[in-house]
């Protein structure tokens, strides 16, 4: 079930924490760069993010999540994190496509490790468009994305 978190919340925090450092821990050995922003990321700087976070949750165990701001008709997606013991169970396209059916979204955006090579295989899949590689240091590169949604005036 996919339900909105109160990132505010300290348990709820500490409970996307749990989830957050796992996922990312997999996503730094995917590209190699151990020093990831998130995982330096603690209950506390999450609750302050400004973001909205959904979870998808089987029974009382939050098993992913995803985070946004959302800016007039553009959703940034900020974390979309899956725990390694659910990982190919479909939980990250759920979670996706929720926030997709927001109404009057017109453009999601969103960037990943260019090395992360099952998040950008599964950002293309789900009819995102790269619109730029930005070298942050020698050892990391990230890719952006986009998308338009359909029904949408943005892409005009």
């Amino acid at each position: 079930m996919i339900k909105e978190i109160n990132i505010k919340d300290r348990k709820a925090a500490q409970q996307v924490l749990r989830v957050q450092l796992q996922a990312y821990k997999i996503e730094a050995e995917i590209i190699e760069y151990p020093d990831l922003p998130p995982l330096k990321e603690t209950a506390d700087t999450l609750r302050i993010t400004g973001e909205t976070f959904f979870g998808y949750f089987i029974g009382e165990e939050l098993c992913g999540a995803i985070s946004f701001k959302e800016n007039k008709d553009v959703i940034d997606i900020h974390r979309l994190i899956v725990h390694p013991e659910h990982f190919r169970k479909g939980i990250a396209q759920k979670l996706l496509n929720y926030i997709e059916r927001r109404p009057m979204i017109g453009k999601m955006i969103v960037t990943t490790g260019s090395k992360n090579t099952p998040a950008v295989a599964f950002y293309l899949k789900n009819g995102f468009s790269e619109v730029e590689r930005i070298n942050i240091n020698e050892s990391l590169t990230i890719t952006a994305f986009e998308k338009y949604l359909p029904n949408s005036d943005s892409s005009n």
